[in-house]
């Protein structure tokens, strides 16, 4: 018998089952919400399958063949199989555990997910957290990954997700440079200064700042540039000069004072500014790992990571939606 054949008898396998532990065809159908007919023909079609006879039946009763008995016996174990997979389904439904697999930007990753990770393992001790740094473009299907954070203004459509917080990116450093090459008041001033840039694309050295309707884009240059968020960091750190920064990663040395942000009734606009999306492939049952995961994430992001309102350092509220409804489609 083929293994289509098996699968198709699984329902008559079970019916069989039903029909031994009540002893009567009426009560089968009763349980199983069919009709006597139905679970007759299902016996008959199981029989012809097995070319052997399971049921003796007589007007009152119903008696196991002895070959019956063995095929009984071997449903009976088919059952119990398919009841341990509902109650192990049902325990992944109800408890928060498993491995979540999730793609995060470098700079997204290492400073504003990885300080938060510690503290979840511990609260969720049957999770497992596997984070994936890269930059690159991630298929949330073809690379099994539970969860992507995408910087955009517009989500892809097909997926669903929360948006977590907005990335904006800052120029700023330290007081020690500016001291010695003086504070820009404009951006056309950045001109005389040593800028360090992105540096991937030629783009990357023209800089666009907005201020209400005004736009101004200045070509900067500097003798260092790096692709590397923590690189630029620790360059202006080191009084290398004027760095271009996602304003998450600046936050901690701006309050510190050991930077100090330039500019600041300026937009700066980047091509990598936008809505931090947090990103899963659609479903009507999210897992609770997910749930909790999620949740956590918008939770320490709305505390910890606050927005730039381009006036000096304050406590602006992060806007992040306070939806529990974590099925948000996303707009094409």
């Amino acid at each position: 018998m083929s293994t289509n054949q098996h699968a198709m008898l699984l329902h008559e396998m079970a019916t069989f089952v039903k029909v031994v532990e009540t002893g009567s065809f009426s009560e089968t159908a009763r349980q199983m919400g069919t009709t006597p007919s139905a679970v007759s023909r299902a016996i008959s079609r199981l029989e012809r399958a097995l070319a052997t006879r399971l049921l003796q039946r007589s007007t009152r009763k119903l008696r196991l063949s002895e070959s019956g008995q063995h095929v009984y016996m071997r449903c009976v174990d088919m059952v119990n199989a398919a009841q341990a997979v509902m109650q192990c389904s049902s325990a992944w439904q109800q408890e928060a555990q498993g491995l979540i697999r999730m793609s995060v930007p470098k700079a997204v990753g290492h400073f504003m997910i990885h300080p938060h990770l510690p503290e979840f393992l511990n609260l969720y001790p049957q999770i497992d957290v596997q984070l994936l740094l890269e930059d690159r473009y991630i298929d949330l299907i073809d690379d099994a990954v539970d969860l992507a954070i995408r910087i955009t203004d517009q989500p892809p459509g097909g997926l669903m997700g929360r948006k977590l917080m907005e990335i904006e990116h800052v120029i700023c450093a330290t007081p020690q440079y500016l001291a010695q090459h003086g504070v820009p008041q404009h951006p056309h001033d950045l001109k005389q200064q040593q800028c360090i840039y992105l540096g991937e694309q030629a783009m990357d050295s023209k800089w666009k700042f907005q201020q209400g309707t005004k736009s101004v884009t200045v070509a900067v240059r500097g003798r260092y540039a790096a692709n590397h968020t923590g690189i630029r960091l620790d360059a202006a750190l080191q009084h290398l000069g004027i760095a271009s920064l996602p304003y998450f990663v600046a936050r901690p040395a701006l309050q510190r004072g050991d930077l100090q942000l330039l500019l600041s009734d300026w937009t700066f606009k980047t091509y990598y500014s936008g809505g931090a999306w947090l990103l899963y492939p659609p479903t009507r049952h999210l897992a609770p790992k997910l749930r909790v995961f999620i949740q956590y994430l918008a939770d320490k992001l709305a505390m910890v990571h606050k927005p730039l309102d381009h006036t000096p350092l304050g406590d602006t509220p992060l806007q992040v939606s306070t939806k529990n409804a974590f099925d948000e489609s996303l707009p094409r």
